[in-house]
């Protein structure tokens, strides 16, 4: 179980802060939930307890693992799949997994697409999405304003 104050990554969704923990009632059932806030969003998302390990829910990379996404994204881009519906569920496993490595991978390699040809709507909004997730992590785990990460983020890559 994880802790107020505790810093952890939503796959999917980005890092935040465990704000606080508490019990509802919704559709009848009483549950405990995690009530975490992102940084790069005024958002709150509230995580059931007992589903966290099934979500994919864990704590943000170090401040030394910065230097690994960003080296990542610096990187060769991949090669992805010419078809767009093929490249765009590739990706979306790889967001999936939750890995800060995973989503930079995605980062890198639609940021870099886009420079020399037009992505679709659905891959214009999953490079939003990543990026956002990306940022939200670098913020809190080396603990800088989103502006700063988003310059690192188009200076590596």
């Amino acid at each position: 179980m994880y802790a107020i104050g505790e810093k952890v990554v939503y796959p999917m969704h980005g890092a935040g802060t465990i704000e606080r923990i508490e019990e509802k009632e919704i559709l009848g059932e009483l549950r405990k939930y995690y009530v975490l806030k992102v940084p790069c969003e005024d958002i709150k998302i509230m995580i059931p307890v007992d589903n966290t390990d099934e979500i994919g829910i864990r704590h943000i990379i170090s401040a030394d693992e910065i230097n690994t996404v960003l080296a990542v994204l610096g990187a060769s881009s991949t090669e992805m799949s010419h078809n767009w519906n093929r490249r765009y569920r590739e990706n979306m496993e790889k967001l999936k997994t939750g890995s800060a490595v995973q989503v930079a991978e995605v980062v890198r390699n639609l940021t870099r697409t886009e420079r020399t040809k037009k992505l679709s709507a659905g891959e214009k909004r999953m490079l939003t999405s990543a990026r956002q997730i990306l940022l939200s992590e670098m913020v809190l785990a080396g603990e800088m304003d989103v502006a700063r990460a988003d310059v690192l983020i188009d200076e590596a890559v």
